[in-house]
């Protein structure tokens, strides 16, 4: 720079700032865009269409005679664990009316309980 003029010297000063501020702001927004990349994801992993099929057959496996019933829970649970990576557990009691189930779902990201009651 000892052979360029005063004037030139800043331009070329300038350029160096103003590339460097660029680069400062690319980072700033590729980094914002990620978290709210991650924010938008985390809304869109809960699986409600894996838990209200889980769910529904759950509920028509209680009301089965009792032979088929065993069998038919413990499939459940083997295939919500193979195929959807999710530790299922249920248990129903009945109150001579009223017969109440209990489910629990966790698929190491969601955790979901609900307590069905019926009629």
């Amino acid at each position: 720079m000892a052979r360029l003029n005063e004037d030139a010297q800043w331009i070329v000063l300038m350029g160096f700032i103003v590339s460097f501020s660029l680069f400062f702001l690319a980072i700033v927004l590729n980094q914002s865009v990620v978290v709210g990349q991650t924010t938008a994801e985390a809304v869109s992993e809960f699986p409600k269409d894996d838990i209200r099929g889980v769910r529904d057959v759950v509920i028509q496996s209680v009301f089965m005679d009792a032979l088929n019933k065993t069998a038919v829970q413990r499939e459940i649970q083997t295939i919500a664990l193979t195929r959807q990576g999710a530790v299922m557990s249920f248990s129903n009691t009945t109150d001579g009316v009223h017969t109440f189930i209990y489910i629990h779902y966790n698929n190491g990201v969601t955790a979901y309980n609900e307590s069905y009651t019926y009629p």
